[in-house]
């Protein structure tokens, strides 16, 4: 028992001496959230849409309502896209850059208390479910990775020249193929597509969203044309032929999905 009270003065001491080590380290997990993360987040939404008019519905509301509420609200560079790939769909792929999980999770309160988003965004909302424009909307939610903590935005898309931009989405077979796969992203390849001219935009681990486990990401071109002389050049590349025959690397990826699109009149990026 006296060995138990010795126990305790001595911790008492240590705290009195040294201070309280449980204090500060409250403080510092109040203020982590205050603080602009060093990789950003981004949501990915896809805006479901197979209908011309509905498609110039929701842009209305994107243009109008969303996009100008993210803004005031201290969210920038927000990307709304078209898919060049299919005619006949009309969705809207939108991509919301946050400098930190609390932007993120706040964003829907911050919405519901801005009063111009309220007002301009009303008959959007009014809409019953027989007229809906959208048959779902898909989101993912990512963190940017090491190699390409922000958003890099070439000179053409910052002035808003002509571009477009290609969506890739690698899935894995398993969370350590995953792993992988950001490893060669970050440790080379993001670095070997700079050098070609690829213009990566951003690149995003899911943490949540459907078919996991997968990354995300994005590049940009003036036209397809240079784009795909881009593409060559970097299976060309003598970096890419030597890490792609890296043990480590190989058989990570089960299935690519890509998206060609065209950024939308008022897209920030």
């Amino acid at each position: 028992m006296k060995f138990l009270n010795y126990l305790f003065i001595f911790a008492l001491m240590t705290a009195f001496y040294l201070g309280s080590p449980s204090e500060s380290q409250a403080k510092a997990f109040a203020n982590e959230g205050e603080k602009p993360a060093d990789q950003e987040y981004y949501e990915l939404r896809i805006y479901k849409i197979f209908d011309y008019e509905k498609q110039q519905i929701a842009e209305n509301y994107l243009k109008n309502a969303l996009v100008p509420a993210l803004n005031r609200m201290g969210v920038d560079r927000v990307g709304v896209f078209n898919n060049l790939g299919d005619e006949n769909d009309h969705s809207l792929f939108m991509l919301i850059p946050f400098s930190s999980i609390d932007q993120f999770t706040n964003m829907n309160q911050a919405l519901a208390e801005d009063s111009d988003y309220q007002a301009t965004a009303a008959d959007y909302f009014k809409r019953n479910k027989k007229s809906a424009v959208y048959e779902r909307i898909e989101s993912r939610f990512m963190k940017a990775f090491k190699g390409i903590p922000t958003l890099e935005i070439p000179a053409y898309s910052a002035d808003k020249k002509d571009r477009l931009f290609e969506l890739r989405l690698y899935e894995s077979h398993t969370e350590d193929h995953a792993r992988r796969k950001v490893k060669m992203f970050n440790e080379g390849e993001i670095d070997i597509m700079r050098d070609v001219k690829l213009a990566p935009i951003f690149f995003g681990e899911t943490l949540i969203g459907p078919d996991v486990p997968n990354l995300v990401y994005m590049l940009s071109g003036t036209d397809e044309e240079s784009h795909g002389q881009h593409w060559k050049d970097f299976l060309a590349h003598p970096e890419w032929i030597r890490i792609k025959e890296i043990e480590e690397y190989k058989g990570t990826v089960s299935a690519i999905k890509k998206w060609m699109l065209k950024p939308t009149a008022y897209s920030q990026l």
